[in-house]
């Protein structure tokens, strides 16, 4: 089958850097679905995973980790599944990835597709969608009667996209989002944010009055952590997604008794979690919705079609670090709404 792959770890000027390349199309067994490809995502993830640096691979290495497509097989314990669903997921970060024709998925991180978008659109969603949800109501706590304010900080990027809409439309509480430009403040205005602070200035200074009972970084750990630790309310909780290279000075949360945690969304994947199931569940609840249309897809950016050269253009986008939502690559017949 098709891929695209790399072999070493190039700038992504470099042709080199992601190839057209053809490897075996994967069989299935276990929980395993074999998916057909229509339509992927690309996430700093993929382009952190692709840095260059000194390492080669022996076997072509495909990335992705956002993808919608159609089942072809089933494992023999897959339940719930069956040969033609439409489906989309956001991958296993130590699997085969999804910028191939058709790739190998455990069923139970696979929802399925919202019936009303594209494969387009629907790619778009997985990783941002289950990264702002359990980021909100598993780390932070957050449910649907809590109040209060929620600082998001990193509004109009993918996750912030998908976590101002579900803290807005699911929950009662106040969504104070960070952005910096015209569009991007325009974006998370359109998304529901009630109020949106500059994240290039003081945020302390802008945010003094405001008790913020809930903190979800999306940028910039380090840079953002004594404003974080300053804003936060006694017994409040702060989440991030981004490493930090230094070590966070935990000793000013301690008089306000307030928590630090961290999300990765491939947490349960990677350490075989009991309930690995839950990414499942999630996506099928985030795919209904979507078609009752409370959540909408937040793709911004498309190139057609699955391709080296569109996967690369995707890739300097996403590296030039001013993406509003999502950056999809599609295949051009999946581009019209189904009817």
């Amino acid at each position: 089958m098709k891929a695209i792959g790399l072999y070493r770890y190039l700038p992504i000027e470099n042709e080199q850097a992601l190839q057209d390349i053809e490897i075996d199309k994967p069989s299935v067994t276990g929980y395993d679905l074999l998916v057909k490809v229509n339509a992927v995502s690309v996430n700093p993830v993929d382009t952190k995973v692709r840095a260059p640096k000194e390492q080669l691979e022996t076997l072509p290495r495909v990335l992705g980790w956002d993808a919608a497509g159609t089942v072809e097989a089933i494992g023999e314990q897959v339940t719930g599944f069956s040969v033609g669903d439409e489906v989309f997921y956001a991958g296993d970060i130590t699997r085969s990835g999804s910028n191939a024709e058709y790739q190998a998925v455990d069923s139970r991180i696979v929802g399925k597709k919202p019936n009303n978008l594209t494969f387009s659109e629907a790619a778009a969603l997985p990783l941002t969608s289950i990264t702002a949800w359990e980021a909100l109501f598993e780390r932070l706590g957050i449910s649907s009667q809590s109040t209060g304010n929620l600082l998001i900080i990193g509004g109009a990027g993918g996750v912030g996209s998908i976590a101002i809409q579900l803290a807005k439309k699911l929950t009662k509480l106040t969504v104070i989002a960070t952005a910096s430009r015209p569009e991007t403040i325009a974006w998370c205005q359109a998304l529901g944010a009630d109020k949106v602070v500059n994240h290039r200035d003081d945020l302390v200074e802008q945010l003094h009055e405001n008790s913020i009972n809930y903190i979800l970084c999306l940028n910039d750990t380090q840079g953002h952590w004594q404003a974080m630790t300053q804003l936060v309310a006694p017994q409040g909780m702060i989440c991030s997604i981004v490493e930090s290279d230094q070590a966070l000075d935990m000793e000013p949360l301690k008089s306000k008794s307030a928590g630090f945690i961290w999300e990765f969304m491939f947490t349960r994947s990677l350490y075989h979690t009991a309930d690995v199931n839950k990414q499942g569940e999630l996506l099928n609840e985030l795919s209904a919705l979507v078609e009752q249309g409370i959540i909408k897809s937040t793709i911004q950016a498309q190139f057609s079609p699955i391709n080296a050269e569109n996967v690369r253009k995707a890739h300097a986008l996403i590296e030039q670090g001013n993406t509003i939502g999502k950056v999809v690559v599609a295949n051009e017949q999946q581009d019209a709404k189904k009817e």
